[in-house]
């Protein structure tokens, strides 16, 4: 296997840039064709997927280090991001170790290398609006694509473990901030609010008391234009008051279903 150069750097010099033993993944979702997808990219050397992710700058903070990750996979700034989940367990990379990675690179490596050592990672989850989103590999990995979240393909480490805690976070997150923001076009129906919100719960949730619900909360703006889907089916168009909107997620909410 060709090693670059860049590669053969991380690998032996990636100590003196980044902080040891740290690491952060993010789980990255996007709402299209109703359907909730989650980002992941192919790797290169372990036979599986993963969550996009990277190590810190030895004088980065950490947010700012999942913010220039996230722009580096999708091409976004200013992505809804939030810390839900760390990652500590001292046996979570033995399914598919550091050393197999090592290995698979083909060059010799001395024992005492960084990567060899226990990773603890910090979890984040990203909401982004799909059709912006440029997905782009990294350093490690074939390609980077959006997959259904019911769909998933075989993942490395215990990066399933991750998405399952990153989905109950969204899900839990539905009952005290909004939803949709960063997941929508800038002007929606009602109906694909509503089945944004139902794709996430994975449930049906009753029409009358959803739109009831989120008008309550003063979030959104009804738009003279309509949606034409047919002779009898031209709902209105939606759009997020986007001050009122981040009062909400500051000052939280209770909005259950």
């Amino acid at each position: 296997m060709n090693v670059t150069t860049e590669l053969h750097d991380f690998i032996f010099n990636g100590h003196l840039n980044y902080v040891p033993h740290l690491s952060i993944d993010c789980a990255v979702f996007g709402f299209h064709d109703n359907q909730l997808k989650i980002l992941l990219l192919r790797s290169k050397y372990l036979d599986g997927w993963a969550l996009p992710g990277g190590h810190i700058q030895r004088n980065e903070h950490i947010d700012i280090a999942a913010q220039r990750i996230l722009k580096e996979r999708t091409g976004l700034d200013k992505i809804f991001l939030k810390q839900y989940q760390t990652f500590g367990d001292p046996d979570r990379l033995k399914t598919q170790s550091s050393q197999y990675f090592l290995n698979a690179v083909q060059i010799p490596i001395p024992p005492n290398n960084w990567l060899m050592e226990r990773i603890v990672s910090i979890g984040y989850y990203a909401l982004v609006e799909f059709s912006k989103a440029t997905p782009t590999p990294d350093l490690f990995t074939e390609e980077c694509v959006w997959w259904d979240i019911h769909q998933l393909p075989a993942l490395i480490f215990d990066h399933d473990h991750m998405i399952n805690l990153a989905l109950l976070t969204l899900q839990s997150q539905l009952h005290y901030q909004p939803i949709g923001y960063n997941l929508l076009p800038d002007k929606f129906t009602m109906p694909e609010l509503q089945k944004l919100y139902e794709t996430i719960l994975d449930k049906p949730l009753d029409r009358r008391n959803f739109q009831k619900k989120i008008m309550g909360l003063g979030i959104l703006e009804k738009l003279e234009e309509r949606k034409s889907v047919g002779p009898h089916k031209s709902p209105y168009y939606y759009r997020f008051n986007e001050k009122n909107y981040q009062e909400a997620l500051t000052a939280g909410l209770s909005f259950g279903f």
